[in-house]
C-alpha cells in the first residue's frame, strides 16, 4: 500500500528540519511531498535536502491551492493513501500512523485528527476558541455526526477522497469545516482520532491575531453556506464511482 504525506509550506524553512526527520522515523514507508507555495525563503531547498519530493508553485496559491496540488499529485501518481499535515510543527508526526490505521483498515474514508479528544500544548486565543466551537457545532448539526475538531487540518484519507478533492471540489483559501460537510454530502465517511497539537515552532500563523481570526470565521461561514446550497441536494451522488457502486 503506497502512502503519501502531503505538506503545504510557505516560508517554513526553519520548521521543516523539526518535522521531516520525525516523519521518516515514525512512518518510513511513506513518501513525503512538500508543496512549496512560492516561498521567499529556502523551503524547497531544505525539503529536498531532507529527502522530500518537492513541487514548487510558480505563484502563491494560498493554503487550499497548495493542498489541492498535493492531492492532484497523489491521485495522478496512484497513491493508495495520504496524510495531510502542516509544516509549522503544530501537527505531531508521531500521530500520522494513528490517523492512517482506521483508513487503511477500511473503517472510514477520512480520519480527522482531533486535538479536543487528544490534547493541546498551547493556549488558543478567545476568538479562535469561539471559532473552533462554532464550526464544530455547525458541522455536527449539518452532518448528523458529532465532530469535536472541525478546523483540524491533520487528516488521513484514501484514494477516492484524494481524487474527489483533486477536482474542482476543494476550497482555494481556508479548507476546514466546509470540506467535512462536503465529504458528508458526497457520501464519504469520517472518523475522529485523538491527536496532540502544538504551537507553531517558528514564523507567523495565519491565525496570528484577532482580526485574522474574525476574517477566517466570516469566510468559513460563507463557504459553508455555499457548500450547503451547492451540494446538499446531491447527497451521496458526488463520490467517484457512485453510480457504478449503486448499480452493483
Amino acid at each position: 500500500m503506497s502512502i503519501l504525506i502531503i505538506i503545504p509550506a510557505h516560508n517554513e524553512a526553519d520548521n521543516l528540519p523539526h518535522i521531516l526527520p520525525r516523519l521518516k522515523e515514525v512512518i518510513p514507508e511513506a513518501d513525503v511531498l512538500v508543496v512549496d507555495d512560492h516561498s521567499g525563503d529556502a523551503t524547497a531547498l531544505v525539503a529536498r535536502q531532507l529527502g522530500a519530493q518537492v513541487v514548487r508553485l510558480p505563484n502563491n496559491l494560498g493554503y487550499g491551492g497548495a493542498v489541492q496540488t498535493g492531492f492532484r499529485f497523489g491521485a495522478e501518481q496512484g497513491y493508495d493513501f495520504a496524510v495531510m499535515m502542516d509544516a509549522d510543527g503544530q501537527h505531531d508526526p508521531a500521530f500520522a500512523p494513528d490517523l492512517l490505521a482506521p483508513v487503511m483498515a477500511g473503517e472510514c474514508d477520512v480520519a480527522l485528527g482531533s486535538r479536543h479528544m487528544g490534547g493541546m500544548t498551547y493556549e488558543a486565543g478567545l476568538v479562535r476558541k469561539m471559532g473552533m466551537k462554532l464550526f464544530a457545532w455547525i458541522t455536527s448539526a449539518l452532518t448528523g455526526q458529532k465532530v469535536t475538531d472541525a478546523t483540524s487540518g491533520f487528516q488521513a484519507m484514501n484514494r477516492d477522497v484524494m481524487s474527489f478533492f483533486s477536482e474542482e471540489n476543494y476550497p482555494s483559501d481556508f479548507p476546514d469545516a466546509d470540506t467535512l460537510i462536503m465529504l458528508h454530502f458526497a457520501g464519504f465517511s469520517v472518523k475522529e482520532v485523538p491527536v496532540v497539537m502544538h504551537e507553531r515552532i517558528a514564523g507567523e500563523s495565519m491565525h496570528g491575531n484577532a482580526m485574522k481570526n474574525l476574517y477566517y470565521i466570516a469566510k468559513m461561514l460563507l463557504s459553508i453556506f455555499m457548500v450547503y446550497l451547492r451540494y446538499h441536494t446531491q447527497a451521496g451522488a458526488l463520490r467517484p464511482n457512485a453510480t457504478a457502486e449503486a448499480a452493483s
